[in-house]
């Protein structure tokens, strides 16, 4: 008897080509229906909520399937971590509703994104953050941030040649915290970027931390963010940050 079920997993993203299958690489979509097919005996497809990028890691991406198979839950999560590589971990699976979709149904998403700054960063960390050498104005900062909660067209803070029927988006929350100095002088100090919206462009997350970086650096006004979304044009907006440092966090549903 068919079973829907929806699995939530959290993988390092470092060597994929992002979560959806592509011909140019490993992906994390390819892995998990390649797992679950050893145990369904079928060809197997996977919806994510969410389309990670290249080098983007999850600690609670969200999928859902639908199985032929009577394994019960847990046995399940422990016979796909059995097959799945190490950097790929299933934390939990659910029986779901039939009708359940992981991406159509999900209805907003946490991203955390890493930074840590000073002259070095740990060679423990260097795969999951952006080495920023130069201090930053966590307040400054947190003034930029303010000016991107709400719901604005997001059009300056999405890929270019992004085809979507809307660039409007809604920012629940941007949280901006400072790591204090470590003990270490290996591990440098770091500033963590927490975004929470209904919804996300492609690259919308890393532009706005490379645009927060930008105003925390000093090397952008804070109302520079104001005008680039009035303006919507992708130049007015920072930089796009790197991949690394960006996690995707939760779903809500």
């Amino acid at each position: 008897m068919l079973r829907t079920l929806k699995l939530t997993l959290a993988y390092d993203g470092t060597d994929y080509v992002g979560w959806q299958r592509q011909p140019n690489g490993p992906s994390v979509q390819a892995q998990l229906e390649q797992a679950l097919e050893r145990i369904e005996g079928r060809a197997v497809k996977v919806t994510g909520a969410g389309r990670t990028d290249a080098g983007v890691h999850a600690l609670g991406q969200v999928a859902s399937v639908t199985l032929d198979h009577d394994l019960d839950v847990t046995t399940l999560a422990r016979a796909l971590n059995a097959t799945l590589p190490d950097d790929i971990r299933v934390i939990e699976v659910v029986d779901a509703a039939a009708d359940f979709d992981a991406r159509s149904n999900a209805h907003g998403k946490l991203y955390r994104y890493c930074v840590v700054t000073g002259p070095r960063v740990s060679p423990f960390e260097r795969r999951h953050v952006w080495h920023v050498p130069q201090a930053l104005e966590c307040a400054t900062m947190r003034k930029g941030a303010a000016l991107l909660c709400g719901e604005h067209d997001f059009a300056a803070f999405q890929a270019v040649g992004g085809s979507v029927k809307t660039s409007v988006r809604r920012i629940d929350r941007i949280d901006i915290d400072a790591r204090p100095p470590p003990a270490s002088p290996a591990v440098g100090c770091g500033v963590t970027v927490e975004v929470e919206g209904n919804g996300f462009l492609r690259h919308m997350v890393r532009i706005i931390v490379g645009t927060l970086i930008e105003i925390g650096a000093g090397r952008r006004a804070v109302d520079d963010v104001a005008r680039a979304i009035e303006s919507g044009r992708r130049a007015d907006a920072g930089p796009t940050a790197p991949a690394r440092g960006l996690f995707l966090v939760q779903v809500r549903y």
